[in-house]
């Protein structure tokens, strides 16, 4: 199962995401749970391909919640004490630190892990040579990332490994459509375009 596969699945657009994540899982896993569908087998085989989807976005995708500081129930006074509001503790203070406030994420950390969590999983599908599932992963990253030049080109490496694997297999037409959408992505990259223009002259070769 590729990533874009997870979202799908999911009712999500690429890039969605930790809390919509979790809140359509939570929604469809209700909706599917054998306990609702006794018998129904469909159902289940959904529920168990949802919940798949969901741990391995959950391996993908950051978490952004942040757990906020406990409520304090005394009221705090702008001299910073306290007081329960009671008539028999209204004479009693006592002083408290106010408690601190939580920082919002740090969303360029959150990309950041992301980021390179998504480039060693690219990786071990070019090297098993799964190139949808390596396309598709890419393709969501860039998506997520469109201005980050490390993700456009691996974007185009991706695109021009799939288009030489394609030459391999005799699948001229597509392997030509994928070597023209690398130098498409990444199109500054002299060293790709070397490799491009080889690839392109075996193409010429085999015609």
């Amino acid at each position: 199962m590729d990533l874009g596969d997870c979202y799908r699945l999911l009712g999500l657009r690429s890039g969605a995401s930790f809390a919509d994540i979790k809140a359509s899982y939570r929604r469809l896993a209700q909706q599917y749970h054998p306990d609702i569908n006794p018998n129904d087998i469909r159902a289940k085989d959904k529920f168990i391909a949802l919940t798949e989807a969901y741990k391995f976005l959950l391996t993908v995708v950051p978490s952004e919640d942040i757990t906020p500081g406990a409520k304090n129930s005394s009221s705090i006074r702008d001299d910073g004490t306290t007081s329960t509001g009671s008539a028999t503790a209204s004479a009693t203070t006592v002083t408290v630190e106010k408690p601190p406030i939580p920082k919002p994420p740090n969303i360029l950390e959150i990309e950041r892990r992301l980021k390179w969590k998504t480039y060693e999983q690219l990786q071990r599908f070019l090297k098993e040579r799964r190139f949808p599932q390596a396309i598709a992963l890419v393709e969501a990253l860039a998506a997520r990332l469109p201005t980050d030049p490390e993700v456009r080109q691996w974007q185009a490496v991706a695109y021009q490994i799939w288009g030489r694997a394609l030459i391999n297999d005799k699948q001229l037409l597509k392997a030509r459509i994928y070597l023209k959408k690398a130098l498409k992505t990444d199109p500054n990259n002299k060293a790709l375009s070397l490799e491009v223009q080889r690839d392109f002259h075996k193409l010429e070769q085999l015609y």
